[in-house]
């Protein structure tokens, strides 16, 4: 069969596969293009291009160019096959498309749970005893969790999940949202993590107890990369914690009665090309084999027979669900999806305290 004719049958099939996943959730867009676009027998060349104009790609040098058409074609490929099996979750062509899946891992997923440093002790759990908890919570509703942001080439995701943590039990208790600094814990929190070379969230909520208090975006914005540690100005705003808290591990039933409270810092098992590339739906697939990503749990609910619980993450909005991704719980398994009952922690504040 000729190359041509090939192409041809292959977008067709990936037109096929976005129009009956897209028929039946709504959505025109599973792949990142609309079910007309993918219907046509583009050449492969042809979709790189306008994915590289969409994402803003530019590279150095045609053979750099050559190299990431390469991995597109690869990338691009698990997709349609993962897509063609799949009923509860799709996956999509989004920034990422031109990375090497091991590329992908060392440079976005920074959450190093073995460093160097004080043990997770046994802490309290505050939550022990709630009881009625409801049915569904989203703390995005409730005003607790800022807009989605982007980490970039960096792999400072701790730093992420441990500010929007933050800026949650920070809401609740003073009823102000407050963007806050990852910049100041990848330059400034270095005892025991380590900028983008990665750092673990309870470190981090340490660092902000022991330099009382943290500070906001705008007196401190993110870089993308690790900076000198800045001094704190006197007129500068800091945001404080009074302490933190582990969940008791490999506890569903923990982790949402912590939930019902307030937004809560979790580790994941996220090294799978199906993470890489989630586009929708309720995450129930292929993980990695160890910790290596934070994020941040915003909340809880249920879809079309579907429980899941609702992840805020730090790649930008074109990522996942506007920036977010749900993963399925009522699993059984003690771990659950992606390990992400084995690692989760949360501030404490009250409400007099040094700042805000």
């Amino acid at each position: 069969m000729a190359m041509g004719s090939k192409l041809s049958l292959f977008f067709l099939s990936l037109g096929f596969v976005a129009y009956s996943s897209s028929a039946s959730h709504n959505d025109p867009s599973v792949v990142g293009y609309s079910q007309e676009d993918l219907a046509l027998p583009y050449k492969l060349v042809d979709l790189f291009s306008s994915w590289s104009v969409k994402h803003s790609k530019i590279y150095v040098s045609p053979e750099e160019k050559v190299k990431r058409y390469e991995v597109f074609k690869q990338n691009l490929k698990h997709i349609v096959e993962t897509n063609r099996r799949n009923g509860s979750y799709w996956l999509g062509l989004n920034q990422f498309a031109d990375v090497a899946h091991e590329e992908f891992k060392s440079t976005y997923l920074g959450l190093k749970t073995g460093m160097d440093g004080p043990a997770r002790a046994p802490t309290a759990f505050r939550y022990e005893n709630s009881v009625n908890l409801p049915w569904s919570v989203d703390w995005r509703k409730k005003g607790a969790v800022t807009p989605v942001k982007n980490q970039g080439e960096c792999g400072s995701c701790w730093a992420f999940s441990t500010v929007a943590a933050v800026e949650g039990i920070n809401q609740i208790a003073t009823g102000k949202l407050e963007s806050l600094s990852e910049q100041e814990l990848m330059d400034c929190d270095t005892t025991f993590d380590h900028g983008c070379g990665g750092g673990f969230m309870d470190f981090a909520f340490a660092y902000i107890m022991g330099n009382l208090g943290i500070h906001t975006d705008d007196d401190y914005p993110y870089l993308m990369e690790e900076g000198y540690c800045k001094e704190k100005q006197p007129q500068s705003k800091v945001v404080t914690i009074s302490g933190y808290e582990d969940v008791p591990e490999n506890s569903e039933v923990s982790l949402l009665k912590a939930l019902a409270h307030q937004p809560i810092s979790v580790g994941i098992a996220a090294g799978s090309k199906d993470f890489q590339f989630y586009k929708r739906g309720v995450f129930e697939g292929s993980c990695g084999t160890e910790l290596d990503h934070a994020l941040t749990a915003v909340g809880y609910g249920s879809s079309d027979g579907q429980d899941y619980i609702i992840m805020k993450n730090s790649w930008g909005k074109s990522w996942g669900e506007q920036g977010y991704f749900r993963i399925k719980r009522g699993t059984g398994k003690p771990e659950g999806v992606c390990s992400i009952y084995s690692m989760a922690s949360y501030p404490t504040k009250s409400i007099t305290g040094h700042g805000a």
